[in-house]
């Protein structure tokens, strides 16, 4: 058994310290490996839940294209059965702005152009059969309307925008076949027009150019 002079001597005391020491190094270690542990659950969990939010929220994008695509637009109209020859005259169509019809065997640009003079119709159906969606307005639009669908135009591939002086309504979309008015710019209308007929089903020709045609 050691004496109490043993357990009281200088050697005695620096272990003890030394034990101590390592005592609260193994407690500090500890503690360390929980928060580092904690910290990697919390992460983990945030981007578990994060990835779960995003999918979620593309699920939901993708449900909500595919709506669109498929439900018809409220008061579209719809033309069939429409001629597609190429003329060097002009066309005497039976609808303003026309949505098809015999057309001219130049494109007009439709690569997200927007026009601020009339353009030649003729040419514009051509962007149509390639898949594109015509907004056009009048002078009896808004100037914020024409500014916002002018803004949506510009980041469009497969779209162009003119005025149409004569068009009976201010705000008009078309597509190759398809049409519809719509009040605004905010017209939740004009989201499913372009998400449905931009290189949409509709499309006679897809995936043909809307660049190296006529421009403006």
């Amino acid at each position: 058994m050691a004496s109490a002079k043993n357990q009281n001597s200088p050697a005695a005391a620096r272990r003890a310290k030394l034990d101590e020491a390592r005592r609260k190094e193994r407690a500090r270690e500890r503690r360390s490996r929980v928060i580092t542990i904690t910290a990697a659950v919390v992460v983990v969990a945030g981007l578990v839940a994060g990835g779960g939010y995003l999918m979620s929220r593309a699920d939901e994008q993708d449900k909500a294209e595919t709506q669109a695509k498929t439900s018809p637009v409220t008061g579209e109209r719809s033309w069939d059965k429409l001629t597609q020859n190429h003329v060097q005259k002009p066309v005497d169509y039976p609808m303003n702005p026309p949505v098809g019809g015999d057309h001219n065997p130049v494109w007009m640009n439709c690569d997200a152009d927007v026009y601020t003079e009339a353009i030649p119709k003729e040419n514009a159906v051509h962007s149509l059969e390639h898949g594109a969606v015509w907004v056009t307005y009048n002078d009896k639009a808004q100037d914020a309307d024409v500014k916002a669908l002018a803004e949506r135009v510009s980041r469009t591939p497969y779209s162009l925008m003119s005025p149409v002086s004569d068009q009976k309504d201010p705000l008009i979309l078309s597509a190759w076949g398809k049409q519809v008015t719509v009040s605004s710019a905010t017209d939740p209308r004009v989201a499913q027009f372009f998400t449905k007929y931009v290189q949409g089903a509709q499309t006679p020709e897809p995936g043909a150019a809307c660049s190296g045609g006529v421009a403006k």
